[in-house]
């Protein structure tokens, strides 16, 4: 569900027609409803409301200040993978106690920093990293809280690029043995075992894998308790999936009705990490058509938007739909929009049917709130664009559009 819709033919963000925003604020742009946002978040909390947890919003997704501040005043604690990402969710008011630290190349500066600020947990990734985790804590004079991510090798069937749960996998310890390390971790004097973390992969349509983790999960917390290791909570992960085309992913709702029966007889806190699940489509992407370039074998459409702007459709062929920001009834084309970037990579949807545009057009590329402007550059060179937030029939920027100036800074000619 969204809050982007056509009045009277004008594509509109809540009561608010993006063309007046394009007009205030220029071209290209994100824009986010609050609205959505709002309601995504409540929707996935609420599904497991049964049992005491923490809905921790992936803050690579969507990293606004303003974003991160609106659902962390809803209850929303925060997955973070950087000390950068720490300081955002930090400076946007979401508790430290909300936070969970994941991710394989944590350095020693930012574990500090995350001891020091006194997160929820680190979720280790590998023996030399609890080993450092240690080590820091001990000069800090404090105690770790940690979970291990566990690789369950089980497969996500999604893009490969984002499968994060199959033993050849980058991230986390294999399953196979992981009783042994959890017993070393245990017996580390600045370290305290608190978890078991899980994340299989993102954008999975499917009940099944979320399942079998859950499974397995559930059978390494009631082998570790054998042991004598007191498992506190279980991290789930994210991952859930949304509609970017044809797909029908499962709702929170039904993820959650297929594994808390797993997970209630646990007595553990269960962590989620939602970040495309609640960004994904309370956001678009606004760009203007520059021209049309009609080669006789294809059309291009040609707009200010790009590449550094929206890297999804180069890096995983991502699929957007594309929307114009005012129909009309000219002559349907099948068209590549493409960006100005010298890369035969720069486009932003390929083989696409539309209404052709002309030069001056607006057109919305939808489901972009996730992994957007997150993931946008300044290759080329070009300034990063102006992100907007709509609150019923008003805006606002949230991040004003980079200059010429901001590029350079920090750099000089010796």
């Amino acid at each position: 569900m969204h809050h982007f819709h056509y009045i009277d033919g004008d594509l509109s963000c809540e009561q608010v027609p993006v063309a007046r925003i394009a007009e205030a604020v220029g071209t290209p742009f994100y824009l986010y409803s609050r609205a959505t946002l709002e309601h995504h978040f409540r929707v996935f909390d609420q599904a497991f409301a049964s049992l005491p947890h923490v809905t921790a919003f992936a803050v690579k997704a969507c990293s606004n200040l303003a974003v991160l501040a609106l659902l962390g005043r809803l209850g929303a604690g925060a997955d973070i993978v950087s000390g950068g990402e720490l300081f955002r969710a930090r400076k946007a008011g979401i508790p430290a106690g909300r936070i969970v630290f994941s991710g394989v190349g944590k350095t020693t500066a930012e574990i500090a920093q995350a001891l020091k600020e006194g997160i929820y947990a680190f979720q280790v990734e590998s023996h030399p990293e609890l080993l450092l985790i240690n080590r820091v804590a001990g000069e800090l004079g404090t105690t770790a809280r940690v979970a291990l991510r566990v690789n369950p090798d089980v497969d996500p069937k999604t893009h490969p690029y984002i499968a994060t749960g199959l033993k050849e996998s980058k991230f986390g310890f294999p399953v196979a043995g992981v009783e042994k390390v959890f017993a070393e971790a245990d017996a580390l004097p600045h370290i305290r075992v608190a978890g078991v973390h899980q994340h299989i992969g993102s954008q999975i349509t499917q009940i099944t894998p979320f399942v079998e983790a859950a499974e397995r999960a559930a059978e390494l917390i009631g082998t570790l308790r054998a042991r004598g290791i007191a498992i506190e909570y279980l991290n789930i992960g994210g991952g859930i999936g949304i509609p970017y085309d044809e797909q029908v992913p499962p709702t929170p709702a039904e993820l959650a009705h297929a594994v808390l029966p797993i997970l209630k007889g646990l007595d553990v806190t269960v962590l989620t990490e939602p970040g495309r699940g609640i960004a994904g489509n309370a956001g678009i992407f606004v760009t203007r058509v520059l021209r049309l370039k009609d080669t006789g074998d294809k059309t291009f459409v040609v707009v200010d938007g790009a590449m550094n702007d929206l890297m999804r459709p180069s890096l995983y062929n991502a699929f957007h739909a594309v929307r114009p920001v005012r129909q009309g009834d000219g002559p349907d084309i099948v068209a590549d929009v493409v960006g100005p970037i010298c890369e035969s990579g720069d486009f932003l949807a390929k083989g696409r049917p539309m209404q052709r545009p002309d030069s001056g057009d607006l057109l919305a590329l939808m489901s972009a709130g996730a992994y957007g402007f997150s993931m946008s550059s300044t290759y080329n060179s070009r300034p990063r664009v102006a992100e907007v937030l709509v609150d019923g029939d008003t805006f606002q920027v949230i991040r004003a559009r980079e200059t010429y100036e901001d590029l350079i800074r920090g750099e000089h000619i010796p």
